[in-house]
């Protein structure tokens, strides 16, 4: 068994590390939710583990403009929107530029809603517990997002999962979240990628393949 701490070496090995983790925690849901498209690999797994159906809920990072990986926030379905005050205080970005962002990136939200589902409805949220699962979490504007979404749609109780994750990101989720499971939160992280050996992009293409994997199962 590899060390806790040791780099994760894809994402389907860190979904095997998180989910033995959690079954040895004790942890349940009554539905995962993938993060696409890092997300997928890992939350198969854990769905796996748990032996409860799994979804995708499509959220979006809002880039800061010219420097786009950093998050200045994010979008999901319903409307709904957060903000990472901390990145926007003093950018100087102006509010047109923010709309600009936020209009391109809700566009690309339904468009990978359509694309993913197709005519399949998302998995009912209302009453159950809920966990959503992505690769890694840096800013946390993404899964802060998702477990608004989450609580909208009337889940009962929202848990949030990832391999590894910024510590202040941690601390913060828990103030949201009723539960966050994390396997590696080291000090000075920044970015998902320097946490595996191997951190290709997960294209649409195996999203559809895993989901239509997922809705057999079911």
């Amino acid at each position: 068994m590899r060390d806790r701490d040791a780099p994760f070496r894809d994402r389907a090995d860190a979904g095997r590390r998180l989910a033995a983790d959690l079954v040895a925690r004790g942890a349940s849901a009554d539905v995962v939710l993938a993060l696409p498209r890092g997300g997928v690999p890992v939350a198969r797994e854990v769905a796996g583990a748990l032996a409860v159906p799994w979804d995708v809920l499509v959220v979006r990072k809002l880039g800061l403009p010219g420097h786009e990986e950093l998050a200045m926030g994010a979008i999901g379905a319903g409307d709904v929107r957060v903000w990472n005050e901390d990145v926007l205080r003093g950018s100087g970005v102006r509010p047109e530029a923010i709309e600009r962002v936020e209009a391109r990136e809700r566009q690309e939200l339904e468009r990978r809603e359509r694309s993913y589902r197709g005519d399949r409805a998302p998995l009912a949220l209302a009453g159950r517990a809920v966990l959503i699962v992505d690769d890694g979490i840096a800013t946390g504007a993404t899964a802060r997002a998702a477990v608004a979404v989450a609580r909208a749609a009337g889940a009962a109780f929202v848990a949030v999962a990832a391999p590894v994750a910024s510590p202040d990101t941690v601390a913060e989720l828990r103030a949201l979240a009723d539960r966050v499971w994390v396997l590696q939160a080291p000090v000075g992280f920044y970015a998902v990628g320097q946490a595996y050996e191997r951190f290709g992009q997960v294209s649409d293409e195996e999203v559809r393949a895993a989901l239509a994997g997922a809705e057999g199962a079911v």
